[in-house]
């Protein structure tokens, strides 16, 4: 059993000031593999008071300095890239060939985009006799999730870092060990004390504290959209910036020119990645309703062709989902789609075959899918796809929009052209056709209750930066 008791604070492993523990579990074989501590509102007190002290001193470095860090930070992640793999697919159910090829890699792609920005951005412009001055926000709490975690802590870490900012990460206590090895990674990679924080805890006891701390000048939150209101709302009070990513129930609209077959299989493979998990999951497919028998033989034929196996195991499958609770919600909403009358095409309620322990769940597709029903409405987070049959390319776009979600939208047509004129029309924060991948350097967030502010890129770093207005300092 892994143990990590102790918070990073100032520089330094320190211990809780009220001990209580919670075990790590293996979703792979439901078993506990690590401990942490848990934290409370006296050690956000004291993360907080150390990085306010160190954002005197580390908002007035220069570019050159925060980039030479940036450029330490990578060095050090690449050496360790190796433990990062491991312990992402050991503590949230990636598959090992996922966690090298995405989860962990992600975090070299977003210190290296990073770098970029910081080398290029204009810190200081002049408007008439004025001069505009870009400036860190001060210091940042920061609240990341269990499905991409590597991901949500670097696309924040790094910015704010490349700013000025100095912060306070509050990781996922359902994955927390990632996050320690990046502060294993900052630490050796020379981070001031006092910059970084890292208290580990659940939303009620240490999330609270930071959203309504006074001495926090800003919030970003990724998870839930219902966690992140509650964030939101503590945060109000301080009149803090809030930066929010939330959930997701994005639409793949199938045009009736485009390559069927293809576009289906590449929309269940999309969908399932990471075990459905994914904010951005394309899980509602549309199709034309004078194809969906052959839509449903084709997302059939790819979800039965979909294998799933322990996350250390070696080769292409999806594994676990990430703890009993999504578990447990995944198969009440299976259960009920196919009460509400959905055809179920593939997969259902239980485990996969032949899999007798470990959060495995069925890779589920369901058919003849309304707009009404629970699954089109509800973020499942799990490897379950709804089709929808459309009668008209307007009717597509219609109940593609009639969700509380915009985060993403997916558009697949022979036609470029055609494409680009219905991702117009959809509200969303991003979308991308026939099959486009993702672009670090544009913004990732999305419309309505899929959050506000983005993450990524130039637009993600200036999330970490105030404007400052100074009249009268340039000569007319």
């Amino acid at each position: 059993m892994q143990q990590h008791t102790r918070f990073y604070i100032d520089g330094q492993w320190v211990d809780p000031v009220e001990p209580r523990t919670l075990d790590v579990i293996n979703p792979s074989n439901e078993e506990p593999f690590a401990r942490i501590s848990m934290g409370s509102a006296a050690d956000v007190d004291k993360a907080v008071a150390a990085a306010r002290r160190a954002f005197e001193t580390f908002s007035q470095t220069s570019v050159q300095e925060r980039a030479d860090l940036l450029e330490k930070i990578l060095g050090v992640y690449q050496q360790r890239f190796g433990d990062i793999v491991q312990a992402i697919s050991q503590e949230m159910g990636a598959p090992l060939w996922l966690s090298k090829a995405a989860q962990a890699a992600v975090g070299v792609a977003h210190l290296s985009q990073t770098l970029q920005v910081l080398k290029n951005f204009e810190f200081e412009q002049t408007q008439g006799t004025t001069v505009l001055r870009h400036e860190a926000v001060g210091v940042v709490g920061m609240i990341t999730p269990w499905n991409w975690p590597i991901n949500q802590i670097m696309c924040k870490v790094a910015p704010a870092l490349a700013a000025g900012c100095t912060m306070v990460l509050k990781p996922s206590e359902v994955a927390p060990i990632n996050a320690i090895l990046v502060a294993e990674v900052l630490h050796e990679a020379g981070v001031p004390p006092g910059v970084f924080n890292l208290v580990n805890g659940d939303g009620p006891s240490v999330g609270q504290a930071m959203a309504a701390h006074p001495d926090i000048d800003m919030m970003t939150f990724t998870g839930s959209t219902r966690a992140g209101i509650a964030v939101a709302k503590a945060s109000a009070d301080t009149v803090k910036r809030v930066t929010q990513e939330l959930g997701g129930k994005s639409a793949n609209i199938v045009l009736d020119d485009a390559d069927l077959e293809a576009a289906v299989a590449q929309g269940v493979q999309t969908c399932f990645v990471n075990s459905g998990q994914s904010c951005n999951a394309p899980t509602r497919m549309f199709v034309p309703r004078a194809l969906q028998d052959r839509a449903i033989a084709a997302a059939k034929a790819a979800a039965e062709a979909t294998p799933t196996a322990d996350a250390l195991a070696d080769g292409m499958h999806i594994g676990p989902v990430v703890s009993q609770l999504q578990f447990d919600r995944i198969q009440s909403l299976i259960r009920a789609g196919m009460e509400e009358g959905a055809t179920l095409v593939a997969g259902g309620p239980g485990r996969p075959e032949g899999i007798a322990k470990g959060y495995f769940v069925r890779p589920t597709v369901f058919a003849d899918v309304r707009n009404d029903m629970t699954i089109a409405r509800e973020e499942i987070f799990g490897p379950v796809l709804v089709i929808l049959p459309y009668d008209t390319e307007e009717d597509a776009i219609r109940m593609a929009n009639a969700s509380a979600y915009g985060l993403s939208g997916y558009v697949q047509s022979a036609s470029l052209e055609r494409a680009q004129k219905v991702a117009a029309r959809l509200r969303t924060g991003m979308v991308h056709l026939n099959g486009a991948g993702p672009d670090f350097g544009a913004p990732f967030g999305g419309y309505k209750q899929s959050g506000n502010g983005r993450e990524w890129g130039e637009h993600g770093f200036r999330e970490y930066l105030e404007v400052k207005a100074v009249m009268g300092h340039a000569q007319a």
